[in-house]
């Protein structure tokens, strides 16, 4: 399994022209899970990546994570993190 988290003030999908979902402040996650991923290590990334303390406090320092500030999170399946580029 792998993840990209990004950080975002506003994040959409869209489908052609048309939109699927859209968040505020919050996470982005590009996920890709593997054919021997089990559902102990999504539990693990999901608590991970929750707990990630990547959003400021009021002293501007990176101590809050998205549930510590309500945030919201968009996860997209992203099977291309696991390409095999290598020839």
């Amino acid at each position: 399994m792998r993840v990209v988290v990004q950080r975002v003030s506003k994040a959409s999908v869209l489908v052609g022209t048309k939109k699927i979902s859209t968040i505020y402040k919050g996470l982005l996650v590009f996920l890709g899970i593997e054919v021997n991923d089990a559902e102990k290590d999504v539990l693990w990334i999901a608590n991970k990546v929750t707990s990630l303390r990547i959003f400021p406090d009021n002293e501007g320092v990176m101590n809050k994570s998205v549930l510590d500030i309500d945030g919201e999170v968009l996860v997209i399946s992203q099977f291309t993190l696991h390409a095999k580029t290598k020839k």
